[in-house]
């Protein structure tokens, strides 16, 4: 059973049960019937509407103090429908029958009335979802934002880290120890930094960092701050010292985040996967200094956290580990080879754009798929300098010789079985005449390798977005499925009794309300 359904049934059945009216305080001398026949106590007079059927309203037991008449109870006439029985357990009715107007039964309070609402659709929503039915998530799927027809694809790009070749998570364990230490060793850092090792899963691509606050936080796309997400160092801050500390609101302003790569001025946002161990290096170093009370800038602190990161990039520290135990770091190369021979296999023409230098690259496509790796495509350009090679046409395309050197002459073309430096977006679609849907380029970045291309360009694009497979192995579980149910549901009740204004109402509303947050 898919979550439309689930929604859907629940929408009928608030639908059926929503409008119900609760007690309300009454005038002790009307008994307020819902029916199509209104009866008058005290009098015989009874005024019916033609062809329809009566209905009472079983939310609003009697008060008591209106005199019941003697007479028997109205009865309607041939041409009125009967109401259908409700089934006991049914939502909004007991194991007897449903109280009618004459009922004597002792009057319902406020709290009661809405807890049992509450109640009744709690127990509707853990029995349409039996254990097992939304189990339908593959983690190995390709999800489709757009539509999109393959047979109209003839070229298919790549990038090369985290897309072709897939990292364990052992490689940012190694990034932050080794810039750990350019920051104490290069920066001079105190040394009592060192004991902090590094936390696994405790950062997501994603996230935002105020520069000149120092604290991590997540910023939805409507440039507000989702409360319980802000941590200054390894501690979560309040919602009400984020609200004290952004002068009274959550909301971020553009100017501060301008950056269509997400680099404002005073706000940075973390989209790749080699952020990860950066993210959690620089909440480290603001926790050592805050809970120690050393005064520190945290504009200098996020500079020399992203030299240091940047520092085990350029001096090769990376592509070193990686190269020295290829089978410990690559995983999922079968998956690659046999992509990319289908492809080919089908007559795709394929192309190769990573901001790694070609030693490197070679070595891994070498252990992925074999030595003939560059045989499966049509263009491989190295060392392309993104988002800059998407953006600029300054730069022109280099070719490199079989040992890895560059050549000096002017490029005319951009040949099978060579490789290229550099370059740009702009001399590339010029040289191939690869343009518009017929192209389907896959990266990991969303804004450097895939934004630029859509949006400018009209290629088509694919995220590699790793972090999926433990997402939809979370929304396949039964448990997610009943609370997100649930959420729902219980916010569908709160709009539809929202109107109850009493303080016994309110105080019900709060707790609901705290229920609610706690559910997302």
């Amino acid at each position: 059973m898919s979550f439309k359904t689930v929604g859907t049934l629940l929408t009928l059945t608030l639908r059926a049960t929503g409008n119900r009216t609760p007690p309300l305080a009454r005038s002790p001398r009307v008994n307020r019937l819902s029916t199509s026949c209104r009866v008058f106590a005290g009098s015989q007079h009874v005024e019916k509407n033609k062809g329809q059927g009566c209905s009472s309203d079983s939310d609003r037991p009697n008060d008591g103090d209106v005199p019941l008449s003697s007479e028997p109870p109205h009865k309607c006439g041939n041409g009125d429908k009967k109401r259908l029985k409700e089934a006991a357990g049914a939502p909004g009715a007991s194991d007897v029958r449903r109280r009618s107007f004459t009922s004597k039964a002792a009057p319902m309070d406020q709290t009661s009335f809405l807890w049992n609402r509450y109640n009744d659709l709690k127990r509707l929503v853990y029995d349409l979802i039996p254990p097992g039915a939304c189990k339908s998530l593959n983690s190995s799927v390709i999800y489709a934002n757009n539509e999109v027809s393959l047979e109209e694809v003839d070229i298919y790009g790549f990038d090369y880290d985290y897309t072709l070749a897939q990292y364990s998570n052992e490689l940012n364990t190694l990034i932050y120890d080794t810039a750990k230490g350019f920051l104490i060793e290069h920066f001079k850092y105190p040394e009592e930094i060192a004991k902090y090792e590094y936390i696994p899963n405790f950062a997501v691509r994603g996230l935002h960092y105020d520069i000149q606050k120092g604290l991590l936080m997540k910023i939805d796309a409507f440039h507000y701050i989702e409360p319980g997400t802000v941590y200054r160092g390894l501690s979560p801050l309040s919602d009400e010292e984020v609200h004290y500390l952004y002068g009274g609101t959550f909301h971020v302003p553009l100017s501060q985040d301008s950056g269509f790569y997400g680099k404002g001025p005073k706000v940075k946002q973390f989209m790749d996967i080699f952020s990860i161990p950066e993210m959690t290096l620089l909440a480290v170093v603001n926790d050592f200094f805050f809970t120690n009370d050393i005064e520190y800038d945290p504009v200098h602190l996020f500079k020399d956290v992203s030299e240091a990161i940047g520092m085990v990039h350029l001096k090769g520290y990376m592509y070193k580990w990686i190269m020295q135990d290829l089978d410990k770091f690559i995983l999922r190369k079968e998956e690659t080879d046999a992509v990319l021979h289908r492809l080919v296999s089908q007559g795709k023409k394929l192309f190769l754009i990573t901001n790694s230098p070609f030693s490197f690259v070679d070595k891994g496509m070498t252990h992925m798929v074999g030595k003939n790796w560059r045989d499966f495509f049509d263009v491989v350009i190295v060392q392309a300098d993104k988002p800059h090679f998407f953006t600029d046409c300054i730069k022109p395309f280099r070719r490199l010789d079989n040992n890895g050197d560059l050549r000096w002459e002017k490029i005319t073309s951009l040949d099978k079985g060579q490789i290229y430096k550099q370059g740009n977006l702009f001399d590339f679609l010029r040289l191939t005449g690869w343009r518009g849907s017929k192209v389907l380029y896959f990266g990991d970045h969303l804004y450097s390798d895939l934004a630029d291309l859509m949006l400018r360009h009209g290629w088509r694009t694919a995220a590699i977005v790793p972090e999926l497979e433990h997402e939809t192995k979370i929304v396949s579980a039964h448990r997610y499925a009943v609370t997100l149910t649930w959420l729902q549901a219980l916010t569908g009740l709160m709009e539809r009794l929202q109107t109850h204004r009493d303080p016994d109402s309110k105080k019900v509303f709060l707790e609901w309300q705290k229920e609610r947050e706690e559910l997302r």
